[in-house]
């Protein structure tokens, strides 16, 4: 059986419409005459959305007894037994109550995807896993219901929906999330503008980078050997010479000029296991560019010029960042160094930018001794 295809709508927080997304998305589709059911929807008395569930077959939730209390949970058998063509099934990271087959509701998901249903779903930035210590360190709530990333970053298709800070808390203001009585209260505390603004920037950081992943697999699915510049991805070639502490801050500030613009370090080793190997980065170099936030990778090659500008391709890097030669005048006239042919094989889609620093030659012919002034 074809397993089905999983659609999520990520938001930064409640209240920016990744339910009222799912369900527009649901008519869509019914319009074209695919056979779609809510399978389970939260509407927390928005009128607006439940206005927009109007004309979609909803199938009827169950109902659970746990502890003195009833609960109505999405009645996963009943679906299966209707398998429509699309689910919709809000909240992925809704803990079931006990006694269910699943303990999570994207496991209830996976199931219905085993079973050659399409799913639709909804989750909030600050239920991934990984997220889930960064989000209550930026506003003191703690989440306790969360999904693995993973689960999310393996969908088919991932949507943002997107809403400033400011258009979210006038909704919040107008009623249309909370009600009026508990929307001061929200607006004080976890929907503050500096807690939704940052939540947003997670938000659209973590899709950004779920886009670059797709955007490497159509690069190496399809033979594509270019570099295609989406963002500024700055790569620094380190020799372990003392001036990899200048070239590593410079590409930090290179790539921070650009929104989402990103550094990696390279160090080449010679392939030739008969030759003397070098030893590496200094480990005070690695830990520098780490503490600034790029990654640090090493690669073999006889050719070091040839390792870097493949490396920089393969990582889609858009501009190559050297240091100035050390050689004298001299020794440039009798061979070519690195750099020289990393600009000559960088082609016109590769920038290269030359860095000086103290131990270069600065174009002296020969290191001559200083004349004595008289």
């Amino acid at each position: 059986m074809v397993r089905g295809i999983l659609r999520v709508y990520l938001g930064a927080a409640s209240g920016v419409g990744k339910t009222y997304a799912m369900l527009g998305e649901g008519h869509r589709r019914a319009k074209r005459g695919t056979d779609v059911v809510i399978a389970y929807m939260e509407d927390y008395g928005r009128p607006l959305t439940r206005q927009m569930a109007e004309g979609l077959e909803s199938v009827p939730r169950r109902t659970v007894g746990y502890r003195h209390c009833t609960f109505t949970e999405m009645d996963l058998d009943a679906v299966l037994l209707r398998h429509p063509q699309v689910a919709l099934v809000d909240e992925m990271a809704h803990t079931d109550v006990p006694g269910s087959r699943h303990e999570k509701r994207w496991q209830d998901i996976h199931e219905l995807l085993a079973a050659g249903i399409d799913v639709i779903s909804t989750v909030n930035i600050q239920h991934l896993e990984s997220l889930n210590d960064v989000v209550e360190h930026i506003t003191g709530a703690k989440q306790h219901e969360t999904v693995p990333d993973d689960v999310v970053r393996g969908a088919d298709q991932i949507e943002l929906v997107d809403m400033s800070a400011e258009a979210l808390r006038r909704r919040m203001v107008h009623g249309n999330i909370y009600p009026r009585d508990k929307a001061e209260t929200a607006l004080a505390n976890y929907f503050r503008a500096g807690n939704l603004t940052a939540l947003r920037e997670i938000a659209l950081l973590w899709v950004a980078d779920r886009a670059e992943e797709a955007l490497q697999r159509y690069r190496h699915d399809h033979g594509i050997q270019r570099p295609w510049s989406t963002r500024e991805r700055v790569l620094v070639a380190l020799s372990g010479g003392d001036e990899g502490d200048t070239l590593i801050r410079r590409a930090k500030r290179t790539a921070s000029r650009g929104a989402g613009g990103e550094f990696l370090a390279v160090h080449v080793e010679p392939d030739d296991t008969l030759a003397s190997r070098s030893s590496g980065l200094p480990a005070c170099q690695r830990a520098l560019v780490e503490e600034l936030g790029g990654t640090c990778h090493t690669v073999t090659g006889s050719d070091r010029a040839h390792a870097i500008l493949d490396f920089a391709r393969q990582v889609n890097a858009s501009q190559i960042l050297i240091g100035a030669t050390r050689r004298s005048r001299l020794q440039r006239l009798f061979s070519r160094g690195i750099g020289e042919a990393i600009v000559e094989g960088s082609g016109d889609d590769i920038d290269v930018c030359v860095v000086t620093h103290s131990a270069a030659a600065h174009g002296r012919l020969l290191r001559m001794p200083r004349a004595t002034p008289r």
